[in-house]
């Protein structure tokens, strides 16, 4: 891939988990060279301007001699790198690596083009920065998680390459690659930015489109194991309420649908209207396809975005201080996604009791043949109780909170990277009751004998290719954890 102006989520998904290699455009590298330009002449001149030849925050007013200007650059790398927690996810690496070079690539942060290719030559062999995941209070950008990072382009801290963690001297030595000496403006440059939450957020995207689509196709499953309606999903009744999600999923039920033998064998039974999980599946999962939209465009803009501070201006030679690292965006928009996720979840689980529950399915108690002996899939909701209940826990947004920073200098910040972080668990919990419901209608349809919609077949023969019909009590939690690997990998039902 080429590094230029654009970058979608399609080319991030290629180069991060599709390992596509990434080098720089020419033009980039014209546009790189003209801000860097602007910063060498405030170096040989004698005006204050703030991170270039300046401290950093509350010392921002106090001067730096130019014979020091490479240290102090160094000094904050090394002072800003104090994260704590477990290491981010080699994948979550990869995004921020490939982030922070476009966005030093748009032209405005000042660096050499020493700094972009050394960040796109780490991305290209796999040499990942290891990056503690806690310290971010997402304003002034990720700053203690992107100076882990920066620690390796001067050949400090570790990287994991090859499966092992290393020296990050020693690997950019077999690599054939030489650490930076920091010169003046790139050390803030490397670590003011929004480059976690951006990475965080795009991947939970990603993954999030797979988990409506499982999610929708688990919804089919349930309204054809329990014999529902599917009059609610017709188009002329959506569009009498038409937000485009409902729209969307409403279309991809009746695909799953489609030529049902269960629903015409049971339009003149005295079943009024099915309860809201069922009927009500293009309104809520369309609600949460609204969101995802939403945050496709954040990140769509956040792509094409120079999160650095100060900002170059080239064509006016100016430097300007501005807040483009503020996290907010990012976080409204993660703490919205975890909520509709969290949902998906929700209404998941409500329709496993549906399933379960003999008083409102009229299908065996806990879907086993022989109840009383055996208890069939009657703890698999309870698991998927227990997440529903975990998930409401996580889903207090975290933009709400902000902690002063800097002795007050940076008084309101985003929390984006909490918003983001938590948005990844939810949603893993949500693949799993998800899963648990895929479980339950697979079940639920062995007690039918006409033929469900062709997209239900196909997902129940998907699922009986590797789960056996339930008939005794056997202890099935590794068929539930390989049930949802597929489905997180989007295997299943791809």
């Amino acid at each position: 891939m080429i590094l230029d102006r654009s970058l979608t989520l399609d080319d991030f998904q290629r180069v991060v988990r599709g390992f596509e290699a990434v080098e720089l455009a020419p033009d980039a590298r014209e546009r790189i060279r003209r801000a860097r330009a602007v910063i060498e002449r405030i170096v040989e001149g004698d005006k204050a301007v703030y991170g270039v030849n300046t401290g950093f925050g509350k010392f921002a007013t106090i001067g730096i001699d130019r014979a020091q200007l490479g240290q102090l650059q160094r000094n904050l790398i090394v002072s800003h790198a104090i994260g704590v927690g477990a290491p981010l996810p080699g994948e979550v690496v990869r995004g921020m690596l490939l982030l922070r070079a476009q966005s030093l690539a748009l032209g405005h942060s000042g660096v050499r083009e020493e700094v972009v290719g050394l960040l796109l030559a780490l991305l290209n062999a796999d040499a990942l920065p290891v990056i503690p995941a806690q310290g971010s209070v997402g304003a002034s950008g990720d700053l203690a998680p992107l100076a882990h990072l920066a620690l390796a382009l001067i050949g400090l801290g570790e990287l994991e390459y090859r499966g092992t963690v290393r020296p990050a001297a020693d690997v950019l030595a077999e690599l054939g690659l030489v650490p930076l000496e920091l010169q003046a403006k790139e050390g803030l440059a490397l670590i003011n930015g929004t480059q976690l939450m951006g990475s965080l957020l795009a991947l939970s995207v990603l993954d999030a489109r797979t988990l409506l689509s499982a999610a929708n196709r688990a919804a089919a499953m349930t309204v054809e194991g329990m014999r529902g309606s599917h009059q609610p999903f017709r188009d002329d009744i959506v569009r009498l309420r038409p937000h485009p999600g409902a729209l969307e999923v409403a279309a991809e039920l009746r695909s799953y649908l489609q030529g049902s033998e269960i629903a015409p064998s049971h339009a003149d039974c005295g079943r009024v209207q099915d309860a809201y999980s069922l009927r009500a599946v293009p309104q809520v999962h369309g609600a949460t396809l609204d969101v995802l939209h939403h945050a496709e465009r954040v990140l769509a803009t956040e792509f094409a975005s120079v999160t650095d501070n100060p900002l170059i201006l080239p064509d006016t030679n100016e430097v300007i201080s501005g807040g483009n690292f503020h996290g907010q965006p990012l976080a409204l928009t993660a703490d919205a996604l975890c909520v509709a996720l969290a949902e998906l979840g929700s209404i998941s689980e409500r329709r496993c009791e549906q399933l379960l529950n003999p008083a409102l399915s009229g299908l065996p108690g806990f879907l086993t043949p022989h109840g009383g002996l055996n208890s069939g899939l009657m703890i698999a909701q309870y698991t998927a109780a227990a997440l529903v209940s975990e998930n409401k826990v996580l889903c207090h947004p975290a933009s709400v909170d902000s902690i002063p920073t800097s002795a007050n200098q940076e008084d309101h910040v985003s929390m984006g990277a909490h918003a983001c972080r938590k948005l990844r668990e939810v949603m893993e919990n949500v693949f799993t009751i998800i899963s648990i419901e895929l479980l339950c209608g697979a079940q639920s349809l062995d007690f039918q004998p006409l033929k469900p919609g062709v997209g239900v077949q196909a997902a129940h023969r998907a699922i009986r290719s590797f789960v056996p019909m339930l008939e005794e009590d056997r202890y099935f939690k590794p068929e539930l954890d390989e049930l949802r690997t597929r489905v997180r990998e989007g295997r299943l039902l791809s």
